[in-house]
């Protein structure tokens, strides 16, 4: 009797342990290959929106004097493209989109509603994950000052240097405080693997480019919220991963009692195949609806 159960106890560790694997597969790996085709289909629309000059705003060209700031406008709807991100230090060069919910930044580095708009006057903030989903904000730290960051919205080009770095605890939304001078902050977890902390970057705007022409929305404004800003933005419900665990559950105990019952191979193989196939699809949307479960910057 004891035998038996200490069997089957290993073998549902067994599982466990592969369903945690798969999990961390998918964390590191699977949510890269999601974002990647969000962010393709971003920049699509992005650079159908920007004016065809765009193409010859300079970068990296410090402004003579204080760099001109955008005009004060109403940010994009929520989750759709702010504006492109670039680092030449790390290599990054992703699409911001508006919001930084889990929702926003599986799409890519999210733009504070709470803060200005990258280019226009004050403190513009953007937060990005830093192990998943892309993992945008993977190498922040690496950042030395004098490091150029890129905004591209429609609004403008705007060269910022980065000043400094701080780690903080999520709950301290000082670093988003409003700035007398154009600046941007860029938020993300510290360390990597871990969402115990926040890494702050800070940069002042050095140079931009405004367009000569008016460019064309990228969709329906949404007025700019005064809510108070958070490095620790709220996670996701758990009904959606309850819901899609105990789908694949009941799943794959009907096909172990389909295979118990029937007496053909043939009939056998059949069932598991189908039954691995259709668990392999409910397990993909399960890791997807407990990832969502996850701290937003993680």
């Amino acid at each position: 009797m004891w035998r038996g159960l200490l069997a089957k106890l290993g073998i549902a560790l067994v599982v466990l342990g592969a369903l945690g694997l798969a999990f961390v597969a998918f964390q590191l790996w699977g949510t890269g290959l999601l974002q990647a085709r969000h962010q393709a289909a971003l920049r699509s629309e992005f650079d159908a929106s920007l004016p065809p000059e765009a193409q010859h705003w300079s970068t990296h060209v410090h402004s003579v004097g204080a760099p001109r700031t955008a005009p004060t406008a109403s940010g994009p709807a929520t989750g759709r493209p702010v504006g492109t991100i670039q680092i030449p230090s790390i290599g990054l060069d992703q699409v911001i989109v508006e919001g930084v919910g889990e929702g926003q930044l599986q799409l890519g580095p999210g733009h504070y509603p709470e803060t200005p708009l990258p280019g226009e006057a004050g403190n513009a903030g953007i937060a990005g994950h830093r192990t998943t989903w892309g993992r945008p904000f993977y190498d922040l730290d690496e950042l030395v000052p004098g490091d150029a960051i890129v905004i591209t919205t429609t609004q403008g080009r705007f060269t910022y240097d980065m000043t400094s770095f701080q780690v903080v605890d999520p709950t301290d939304v000082s670093v988003l405080d409003p700035t007398a001078d154009p600046t941007l902050t860029l938020t993300t977890c510290n360390p990597r693997f871990s969402a115990a902390q926040r890494l702050v970057v800070h940069a002042r705007l050095v140079a931009s480019t405004l367009p000569t022409s008016s460019p064309a929305p990228l969709a329906t404004p949404a007025p700019r919220t005064v809510a108070t800003p958070s490095l620790d933005p709220a996670q996701g419900s758990w009904l959606p991963a309850l819901a899609w665990g105990t789908g694949c559950a009941l799943l794959a105990a009907a096909v172990l009692v389909a295979v118990r019952r029937l007496s053909a191979r043939w009939a056998r193989a059949l069932t598991v195949v189908a039954g691995a196939g259709a668990f392999a699809v409910g397990l993909f949307f399960f890791f997807a609806a407990l990832s969502q479960l996850l701290p937003a910057n993680y």
